[in-house]
């Protein structure tokens, strides 16, 4: 790999905060969202949780990471899957190949079992999103994708899909409608308040489980922080 490559890299790798400043401000407030989703598993299962953001370069990717790390700090056996398959960002988070992944399972050429990622983090494994395809959206809608989401939650305590931004592509509206809740990421001084709405009603036209949102890069004091609100 050439420096320049690697310097690339190095941008698009991923701060996992809950895993580097186990006890920092920002970490309790990813712990905090962990809790708040398990009080809204009360009178149901969330097993499989969407996040996903309006728009682009919103933190929807970060927040996936870091909340599929405190959840299996707490004992869960967690799986992150990318389905971004248009810019995917997982095997950059979590230092894996991606020759292989998400595209090859829907396209039958390996199974979940054989391709899922143990990552440096106890109890938490990855599936990239492997090559990009033509046709990401199709493959998504696929009865594939139940499929493997079905087996995904046999094997695991809770799968989180990263997955992208929902006023970009239909993606994240196709996926939300086969997960059990999604999250809606904000950034704080970029997503334009009409942005979110659009995004919240597409996401509900797609009965999307909408538990709530996360509202990041809000500045407070003198640390960033994450904030959890119910839908």
């Amino acid at each position: 790999m050439s420096r320049k490559d690697k310097q690339s890299q190095a941008k698009l790798q991923r701060n996992l905060v809950t895993q580097e400043s186990k006890s920092s401000p920002i970490s309790e407030q990813y712990r905090t969202i962990r809790t708040n989703i398990e009080f809204s598993a009360v009178d149901r299962d969330i097993q499989t949780i969407l996040v996903t953001s309006a728009g682009p370069a919103e933190g929807k990717s970060t927040t996936a990471a870091n909340l599929a790390v405190v959840m299996a700090q707490n004992g869960q056996s967690v799986l992150l899957l990318d389905t971004d398959l248009r810019k995917p960002t997982a095997h950059y988070t979590f230092g894996v190949p991606n020759m292989s992944g998400l595209t090859n399972v829907l396209t039958k050429q390996g199974s979940l079992e054989e391709l899922v990622q143990a990552t440096k983090i106890d109890n938490l494994s990855v599936l990239t999103s492997g090559p990009i395809p033509p046709n990401p959206a199709e493959l998504l809608n696929s009865r594939m994708m139940g499929l493997i989401l079905e087996r995904a939650k046999e094997m695991f305590d809770t799968i989180i899909l990263d997955t992208p931004p929902v006023m970009a592509v239909a993606d994240a509206q196709i996926l939300a409608s086969k997960c059990d809740g999604t999250v809606l990421v904000v950034s704080s001084g970029k997503t334009e308040r009409e942005e979110v709405k659009k995004a919240k009603v597409q996401l509900e036209k797609a009965k999307a489980k909408l538990l709530g949102a996360v509202l990041n890069n809000k500045k407070i004091d003198s640390g960033s922080y994450y904030y959890y609100s119910a839908k």
